[in-house]
C-alpha cells in the first residue's frame, strides 16, 4: 500500500514540475499528504512521541517548523549570505571585470576549438567564484561567446560550451556543496579538497577533450565553415570597472581556503564571515572609484536583495525537498527500497547507482539540478546507514550527477538563458551538451567508486 501511494504521489510530483509548476508548494503539499497517508492506513508516524503535539495533523505542521527552523538558521544563512555575495559582485561588475582578466590569455592561441575547450576550463575555474550557473553563463555570453565566433567556432558550439561551464557545481561556497557537507557530517572545505577536487580533477580534461571532439565533428558534419573574422572592439563597455576589481568574487573563497585546517587553522573563518568581509572590501573598492557614499550605501540594497532571493528559492526548496523526503520515510517507502535492494543483490554499490539514476533522469525532466538534489539528498543518511558506507560516498556523485544532467536538459536555466542570447535553439544546443555530459556522468561514478568506494 505505502509503496503504491508513493509512487502515485511522485510520478504527480514530477508531472506538476514538468508543467512548470513552482516545485516549493508542490513537493510540501506532496510530503504532507504522504504523512497523513501513512497515518491513515498506520503505515507510520510523523514524529515520535516526544516530540508530538498530539494531533497527527499539527506533527506535519510541527516538522516544517522545526526544519525551517533549523535551516533557516544554520544551513541557510550560509547559502544566503552566498547569494548575497553574488549578487553584489553584480552589481559592482567584479564578476565581469574577474571573467575578461582570465579569458585574455586564450586568445594568445591560434586553433579556435583549442580556445574554446579553454574557454571551458576556465569557465569552470570561474565556477569556484561564481556559484550560479545561469549567471556566469550570462557573462560567458556576453564576453567569450563572441570571441568563439569571431574566430570561427559555430554558434552552436560556443553556445554548447558556456552552457556547460558549471557542469559540476564544486565550489566550497556552492548551496550544494554546503548541502551534501552538512548532510554527511563534513567541514565544507574538507569536503571540497578531500572529495570534490579529486573528482573534478579528472572530469575536467574528459569533458574538454569531448567538448573538442564533439563541437569539431558536429561542427564539420552541419557543414560550418571555419573561419576567422575580426574581433569587434567589445572592450569599451562603460561599466566595466577598473581589473583590480577581478580579485573581490575570489576574496571569500581565498579566506575560506587559507583560514582552514589547510594551513592557518588558529583563526576561525567560516563562509558567512567571507562573504561578509568580501562585501565590505568590495564597498571600500567603490568609494575609492566613484567617491560616491550615497551611492555605495545604496548599491549594498543589492545584497540584501540577494539575502531575500536566496531564502525565498533555494532555502524553501530545501525544507520542501525534506519535508517530501519526510513524507517518503513515515510511509514506509525508503524502508522497502533498501530492503528489496538488500535482497536483490544490489548492496551498497547497486543503490549508489540506482540514486544517481534518479537523480540523472530527474533533473533531465524537471530541468533543475537543485530540486531532485535537495529532494533526496536528506534521504541519504539513512539510505547509505543501511547500506554499511559513509553518506558522501553517496551524496558526492548525486550531487554531481545532478549538475551534470542538468545541462542535457532544454528546459533549464541556464540552457534556455545561453540559447536566447545565442540566437540558437535549445534542443539544438542540448544535443551538442549530450556526449560531454554522459562522459562526464560516466566518470564521476567511476572516479568515485575508485577513490572513495
Amino acid at each position: 500500500m505505502g509503496i503504491v501511494i508513493s509512487l502515485l504521489v511522485t510520478f504527480w510530483v514530477g508531472y506538476l514540475i514538468v508543467k512548470k509548476y513552482k516545485p516549493q508548494p508542490v513537493l510540501f503539499l506532496a510530503g504532507l499528504i504522504l504523512m497523513f497517508a501513512a497515518v491513515a492506513f498506520g503505515l507510520g508516524t510523523i514524529l515520535p512521541a516526544k516530540q508530538s503535539t498530539g494531533s497527527a495533523i499539527f506533527d506535519a505542521f510541527e516538522f516544517i517548523k522545526q526544519t525551517m527552523s533549523s535551516r533557516a538558521a544554520g544551513l541557510g544563512l550560509n547559502i544566503m549570505a552566498v547569494g548575497g555575495f553574488a549578487r553584489y559582485m553584480d552589481q559592482i561588475g567584479a564578476s565581469k571585470a574577474l571573467v575578461k582578466l582570465t579569458i585574455r590569455p586564450l586568445l594568445a592561441l591560434r586553433s579556435p576549438y583549442i580556445v574554446m575547450a579553454g574557454a571551458w576550463v576556465v569557465g569552470m575555474l570561474l565556477g569556484l567564484c561564481i556559484n550560479s550557473a545561469s549567471g556566469l553563463a550570462m557573462l560567458l555570453m556576453v564576453t567569450v561567446f563572441p570571441v568563439l565566433v569571431s574566430l570561427g567556432v559555430s554558434r552552436l558550439s560556443a553556445t554548447a560550451v558556456i552552457a556547460t561551464t558549471l557542469c559540476l557545481d564544486w565550489s566550497p561556497s556552492d548551496t550544494g556543496t554546503i548541502l551534501s557537507a552538512t548532510t554527511a557530517g563534513i567541514d565544507p572545505v574538507l569536503y571540497w579538497t578531500n572529495y570534490q577536487v579529486p573528482i573534478a580533477a579528472v572530469v575536467i580534461p574528459v569533458v574538454a577533450v569531448l567538448h573538442f571532439v564533439t563541437q569539431k565533428w558536429m561542427d564539420k558534419r552541419d557543414g560550418h565553415v571555419v573561419q576567422a573574422s575580426e574581433i569587434a572592439a567589445t572592450e569599451t563597455d562603460e561599466n566595466m570597472p577598473p581589473m583590480i576589481y577581478a580579485i573581490l568574487p575570489a576574496l571569500p573563497l581565498a579566506l575560506i581556503l587559507i583560514f582552514s585546517s589547510l594551513w592557518i587553522s588558529w583563526i576561525k573563518m567560516d563562509i558567512i564571515k567571507a562573504m561578509f568581509i568580501g562585501v565590505t572590501i568590495g564597498m571600500i573598492f567603490e568609494y575609492i572609484r566613484h567617491r560616491d557614499g550615497k551611492k555605495v550605501f545604496a548599491d549594498i540594497q543589492s545584497f540584501f536583495d540577494g539575502l531575500g532571493m536566496q531564502m525565498a528559492n533555494v532555502i524553501t526548496l530545501i525544507v520542501a525537498g525534506e519535508t517530501f523526503a519526510k513524507g517518503l520515510t513515515t510511509i514506509g517507502t525508503i524502508d522497502k527500497i533498501i530492503a528489496s535492494a538488500q535482497s536483490s543483490g544490489f548492496g551498497a554499490a547497486g543503490m549508489i547507482l540506482v540514486m544517481i539514476g534518479i537523480i540523472a533522469v530527474a533533473s533531465v525532466v524537471m530541468g533543475s539540478g537543485n530540486a531532485p538534489f535537495f529532494a533526496f539528498a536528506a534521504l541519504t543518511p539513512t539510505v547509505a546507514a543501511k547500506m554499511s558506507v559513509a553518506p558522501v560516498v553517496m551524496l558526492l556523485p548525486m550531487h554531481f550527477a545532478a549538475s551534470s544532467a542538468r545541462a542535457m536538459s532544454p528546459i533549464t536555466a541556464v540552457i534556455v538563458v545561453s540559447s536566447s542570447m545565442g540566437g540558437v535553439s535549445p534542443f539544438d544546443v542540448v544535443k551538442r551538451t549530450a556526449i560531454p555530459m554522459a562522459g562526464a556522468l560516466i566518470t564521476i561514478i567511476v572516479a568515485n567508486f575508485i577513490f572513495f568506494y
